[in-house]
């Protein structure tokens, strides 16, 4: 009997045997199969799903290594965070066209995921494989036990898995002790199937007799409709899970066979709150750059996708630093090892020697008030630089990161582009790490960040809770994929980062987004002063992105000046800073954008 190719969910809460359950999964899969991996962490009711993060960032650590060692695997692993992850587990499976299902599972009586037994059956229109303790990973035969009938195949694909060339006994449970022609004829077919015993009486005590003898032994889930006491598991099942220390492996197939079979509707679950909304999305894409560190296999992950990556610079008189941020990201990821295209400056017209230092190193260098010059202008400003860097950046992906920091590494950049390779649900990539503070001559190792907890993540919490568990808002690192941007309006100041992530919001949902630690960033810190008009531009965004929402008009009537206190040697006043980001329209409806990007399109209208 050939064994179908199957696109199979391998669903696991430890990994300690990962590549036992990884092996399983991709026999069940077969030559042109795929394997679809997913990782549950369970958080006890009453605490907080944010907690799940630094186990959910382990098992994807584990995870990841996988598709390396097995060809079936998908490059896209996810862990579920949830007190009942299980369900969200299951809710995927028509989005990934599932055939099968296979987890760790903790026996009929016990919870799997959060959710019981009978729950996974109900709600699972794929085939299930449930498979409860390891011994099913030592070398040994398999007892299959079956009626026949609805679970027939599956039982034998699991069998024959779970045997990886060992023997199989068929104990056939049937209604008398003639011998079936179509069984005579399944013996033919199934050479690893050396014993078959048929059962008319008490199949209990032949399991009790075998099952010694066998490593494991699979099990078909029963199709009738049970007793208010009993499980959909069967009641054969609970004694044998109850009675024995082996390994059992539970079979329920979506297509039962010989018989007409509807399954249950989907339960309708209630609508999960917005708090633990946020929690969940914390636990599950908050990553770590260092789950990245495998250069090769982004780099594949880019090739098989097709697609191009560039890394632009905004810089603004960065002579002391722009030399060290080049050459470290353009020898790690570029000379040794391609994977990304492109680094390009995107300057606003230095007085220092940051252009001269930058074309030293062979890259193109702009000066943001020349881009769509004539077009559109030019406005101060580091959202403008971006904003304009979206036309003459090539990539599908676009990765940005500030010129001013001391410390740089290679992870600064592949920990944002990591999630989007690996994940393709993701949109974009946030930027978080501790950021030291320098008093005098003494440097803190916290402390910095004073306006991203002191205006922005109040501010966020206040009127958008679902961005609350976004680290650093106001990060200049971050990633997306162009096809995001484009559609994007940006402010030209201060105010860039926190437009960028509302409007992301609302583009891709928090889904869409994730952030990925960076560890430690050191630059200079800036005076009160500087971070006081930091805050006066961020607030007016802020308030712009509310009038929108709820239709009110304030900034029309606010003061769009700040005074700020000026007490040196010699001199006490207040000086007037005009403070005002203008609003860049999408760049994808900029005619010279359009044309730039499908030249020949445009040509021929």
């Amino acid at each position: 009997m050939n064994q179908s190719t199957r696109r199979v969910l391998l669903v696991v809460a430890e990994t300690s045997q990962i590549h036992g359950w990884a092996h399983l999964a991709s026999q069940l899969a077969a030559i042109d199969g795929e394997v679809h991996l997913r990782g549950m962490v369970i958080v006890p009711d009453g605490v907080s799903l944010s907690e799940g993060a630094m186990a959910a960032g382990q098992m994807r650590r584990d995870l990841n290594r996988l598709p390396q060692d097995f060809p079936h695997f998908s490059q896209e692993v996810k862990v579920h965070v949830g007190y009942e992850p299980m369900a969200n587990v299951l809710e995927e499976i028509s989005s990934l066209r599932i055939d099968l299902i296979l987890a760790q599972w903790n026996g009929p009586h016990g919870l799997t995921g959060g959710i019981s037994t009978d729950d996974i059956l109900h709600e699972t229109a794929c085939d299930v494989v449930l498979a409860a303790r390891d011994t099913w990973q030592q070398p040994g035969s398999v007892l299959l036990a079956l009626r026949g009938g609805p679970n027939l195949s599956l039982g034998l694909d699991v069998a024959r898995a779970l045997a990886d060339g060992y023997p199989i006994t068929l104990l056939h449970a049937a209604n008398t002790q003639r011998n079936f022609g179509p069984l005579g004829q399944l013996l033919e077919n199934e050479p690893y199937i050396t014993r078959v015993i048929t059962e008319s009486s008490d199949i209990r005590e032949s399991i009790d007799r075998e099952l010694p003898l066998h490593k494991v032994i699979v099990i078909g889930a029963t199709f009738r409709q049970p007793e208010a006491s009993e499980s959909l598991a069967g009641p054969l099942v609970n004694t044998v899970y109850e009675s024995s220390p082996s390994s059992l492996v539970l079979v329920r197939t979506g297509q039962p066979e010989h018989y007409t079979f509807h399954l249950p509707r989907y339960n309708v679950r209630a609508p999960v709150d917005l708090s633990t909304r946020v929690d969940r999305w914390f636990a599950e894409s908050t990553f770590h750059s260092e789950e990245f560190a495998d250069l090769r296999q982004l780099l594949a992950l880019k090739e098989k996708q097709g697609l191009t990556i560039s890394v632009g610079l905004p810089a603004l008189n960065e002579e002391a630093t722009v030399a060290r941020v080049i050459g470290t990201i353009k020898k790690a990821l570029m000379d040794d090892l391609p994977l990304i295209d492109e680094i390009v400056l995107i300057d606003s017209n230095s007085n220092d020697n940051t252009r001269q230092i930058a074309s030293m190193f062979g890259i193109p260098v702009y000066i943001h008030q020349e881009i769509l010059a004539r077009e559109m202008g030019a406005y101060r400003g580091k959202g403008e630089a971006l904003w304009k860097s979206l036309h003459v950046l090539k990539g599908d992906i676009v990765a940005w990161i500030d010129t001013d920091i001391t410390n740089i590494r290679p992870h600064f950049i592949y920990g944002l582009l990591g999630p989007l390779l690996m994940h393709p649900r993701i949109q974009y990539v946030k930027g978080f790490y501790q950021r030291p503070i320098r008093e005098g001559s003494r440097q803190q190792a916290t402390g910095g960040g004073r306006v991203t907890e002191l205006v922005a993540r109040p501010l966020l919490n206040l009127f958008y809770p679902e961005l609350s568990g976004v680290i650093q808002p106001l990060s200049g690192e971050y990633a997306g994929r162009r096809t995001l941007f484009e559609k994007l309006p940006f402010f030209t100041g201060y105010g860039v980062e926190t437009g960028l992530l509302i409007d992301i919001l609302e583009a891709v949902g928090l889904e869409g987004m994730a952030q990925s630690d960076l560890e430690v960033r050191v630059h200079h810190n800036q005076t009160l002063t500087d971070l006081s008009k930091m805050s006066f531009a961020i607030l007016q965004v802020f308030i712009a992105r509310l009038e929108q929402k709820y239709g009110a008009e304030l900034l029309d009537k606010a003061n769009r000046t700040m005074k700020t206190i000026v007490h040196e040697p010699g001199r006490f006043a207040l000086e007037i800073n005009d403070i005002a980001d203008a609003e860049r329209p999408p760049m994808i409806s900029v005619p010279a954008y359009s044309l730039s990007r499908c030249p020949t399109a445009s040509a021929s209208g």
